[in-house]
């Protein structure tokens, strides 16, 4: 009798562990009544025939931080929880846990440096006021787009701006000039000088990273032509404030580089916080390549992301 209860027990918790019978629907099938089924499951929890473990996805995040900032040679690694390894969720999730980021480590006197694009301003959305005094706030790269595509530059400034109860430095011209002398003349500009150079003395700068896929935001604000674009996907693997560069972190075009308006990447390693804000499938090569050239001593990512990351 011990035997056929063993068995029974065995055969119930199969079919509701493992195959998401009801109890009502294990009955009818086992010819036995429901509460019987219910002491059968109880029976073979307690006789060690099921084990039951939660995974809780918050509880390894921390060590995931932890081992990011070791492998990489980080100052820290922020890894926040998203329910499924999709690009558009993990942007919300992750800009998210950028904002609450910032909520916490933004201090009086802060300069803080921004770029643009749909992460930024989905992290810029995700901010709470915070009354801090003397903060400021200046776009590292410029902002204007002749193209209908939206870039949300203004309005991810204006956000920060109202976040920390200030005004917001706009960098406003075109990120890429179509030569190297019209931007040089543009930036003799007394005002552009102040703006550049406040990017320059930025203390903290918030960023995200570009890929060169075909979808990617430079390329579909029409900067580059058909050679250009085949160019650069050949040679880069990502872009930080319209910066092209490759997979060790160097710059993939000088002479692109040479027409871009903003802060260098070289200056991003000297910021007291460079915060790096991506994660999902298709950053995974860009947040890589923009480690190896140490242009963030900060990172915000995903649980996916940060296993990615530490795989190779």
């Amino acid at each position: 009798m011990d035997l056929d209860r063993q068995r029974l027990s065995i055969e119930a918790a199969r079919l509701y562990y493992l195959s998401d019978y009801s109890q009502q629907d294990i009955a009818a099938r086992l010819g036995v009544s429901r509460p019987t089924v219910s002491r059968l499951l109880q029976h073979a929890k307690e006789h060690g025939y099921v084990r039951i473990s939660i995974a809780d996805p918050l509880e390894d995040l921390d060590a995931l931080g932890a081992e990011l900032t070791k492998r990489f040679g980080l100052q820290a690694a922020r890894v926040c929880y998203s329910p499924q390894n999709e690009y558009r969720e993990i942007r919300s999730r992750v800009a998210a846990a950028a904002a609450e980021y910032l909520d916490e480590i933004i201090q009086d006197g802060d300069l803080i440096g921004i770029t643009w694009g749909t992460t930024m301003h989905a992290l810029a959305l995700s901010l709470k006021h915070k009354p801090v005094r003397g903060v400021e706030v200046v776009q590292l790269k410029g902002g204007v787009s002749h193209s209908q595509v939206p870039t949300y530059a203004a309005e991810t400034a204006n956000l920060f701006a109202e976040a920390f109860g200030t005004i917001a430095r706009y960098l406003p011209l075109p990120v890429i000039f179509d030569s190297v002398e019209l931007k040089r003349m543009v930036e003799e500009d007394r005002h552009i000088q102040r703006i550049i150079e406040l990017g320059r003395q930025a203390n903290v700068a918030v960023f995200t990273v570009g890929t060169v896929e075909d979808d990617a935001l430079l390329f579909r604000l029409g900067y580059f032509d058909g050679q250009q674009r085949q160019m650069l996907q050949a040679a880069g693997a990502a872009d930080i404030c319209s910066r092209f560069f490759d997979d060790k972190g160097k710059i993939c075009s000088e002479e692109i580089n040479a027409r871009t308006v903003g802060i260098d990447l070289h200056e991003l390693r000297r910021k007291e916080k460079s915060i790096l804000v991506a994660g999902g499938p298709r950053k995974i090569r860009a947040i890589r390549a923009a480690l190896a050239g140490r242009y963030a001593n900060i990172l915000v990512t995903d649980q996916f992301t940060a296993l990615a990351l530490l795989a190779d």
